[in-house]
């Protein structure tokens, strides 16, 4: 009879696995958006550091640091400034995404800046479609990317809009038309004083980038491209001018002005694009079917 007790009681654990697992599958939710945190709100493990002038991997005078669960750029250990800007790029590339970041402007910029570095007080900026940051010169100033320019009002009335394009050693094009200044403002208001602001962009490839504030949108650009100056020096075999920038890494500047961030996610909008296998979501826009499950 134990013996008995003891089968019927494993058959029913099974039994109840296997409606566990099915139901599992079944109650799949094939719109629920899976972000990935970027940033995971204790470390610096899933990023790598490269300022202009030191090699790859240093973080120099500890100017990117996590604490109170915030990413920071400070500059409290610093007595001067020599365009030594640095850059802290996520692990991993990426094409077709949603990216968000929430942060704010705090503090002063960086003793020694000058008045010819006043265009770099509270401005950071998102780095996207980067090449891989290896391929930097030691002495490299800025990463070959897209910036979407994040900036911070001075607070002195005048108009200091965020989310903003520039480019580094890029072209975008807008309106049909190839366009080369370097920076380009968006439509968004002034944001003064330490508030947080969350920025979102979507990427798709280089058919599109869309910059949003608040869920409207303040900026639009298609067909980045490698293509034009400031950004030196640059290797020739990376900076091969008209190359497609189709992905890459993604990066945060530490450009002169202490800043937060409490949260940079990403939606990752490639993946299996087929309604049969389990992981099958309905927001991706790029199929991957070496990624599907079944």
């Amino acid at each position: 009879m134990h013996g008995t007790r003891t089968l019927v009681r494993s058959l029913g654990i099974l039994a109840f696995s296997a409606v566990a697992v099915v139901g599992a599958v079944q109650t799949n939710d094939t719109s629920r958006k899976e972000w990935l945190q970027l940033f995971n709100g204790r470390d610096l493990s899933d990023w790598v550091i490269k300022f202009a002038r030191h090699d790859l991997g240093e973080n120099f005078n500890n100017t990117f640091r996590v604490e109170d669960g915030l990413l920071k750029v400070r500059y409290d250990k610093w007595t001067a400034f020599d365009r030594e800007f640095g850059h802290i790029f996520y692990k991993q590339p990426f094409s077709y995404y949603l990216l968000a970041a929430e942060y704010r402007f705090v503090g002063e910029q960086v003793t020694g800046a000058g008045p010819s570095l006043a265009w770099a007080k509270r401005n950071n900026g998102l780095m996207l479609h980067s090449p891989d940051p290896k391929t930097m010169m030691k002495d490299q100033d800025f990463p070959i990317s897209i910036e979407v320019q994040l900036l911070g009002g001075l607070s002195d009335g005048k108009p200091r809009p965020t989310a903003n394009v520039c480019t580094p050693g890029t072209h975008i094009v807008m309106n049909g038309q190839l366009h080369t200044p370097h920076c380009t403002n968006s439509t968004s208001k002034t944001y003064d004083g330490d508030q947080w602001v969350r920025v979102e962009v979507l990427v798709h490839g280089d058919e599109l980038v869309r910059h949003m504030i608040d869920g409207q949108t303040v900026l639009e650009y298609t067909r980045p491209q490698i293509g034009g100056g400031s950004a030196s020096p640059t290797d020739p075999k990376v900076k091969v001018d008209g190359t497609p920038l189709t992905g890459g890494y993604i990066a945060l500047q530490a450009e002169t002005a202490p800043a937060d961030f409490r949260k940079v996610e990403l939606l990752n909008l490639e993946g299996c694009m087929d309604p049969k296998a389990l992981n099958f979501k309905t927001y991706f826009v790029r199929s991957t079917p070496s990624a599907c499950r079944y």
